[in-house]
């Protein structure tokens, strides 16, 4: 599992980005994202680093929490 802190998130659309963001690094990892704490925790076994590189391109900041 991988945790994210993504302070640039700040609504519904944000989170829809983050969220295929995610999904076009692993189409079955399950993803939930609170907007209001900007968290996002992902379940895959894909690499954190492939999750903050496309946040990134997804034009977001996503800091991986330990």
């Amino acid at each position: 599992m991988h945790n994210f802190q993504v302070n640039d998130m700040t609504c519904g659309h944000c989170a829809s980005t983050v969220e295929k963001a995610v999904k076009s690094v692993d189409a079955a990892a399950q993803v939930k994202i609170d907007v209001n704490t900007r968290k996002v925790e992902i379940q895959s076994e894909k690499p954190a680093d492939a999750f903050v590189a496309a946040i990134g391109e997804a034009g977001y900041t996503g800091e991986p929490q330990v």
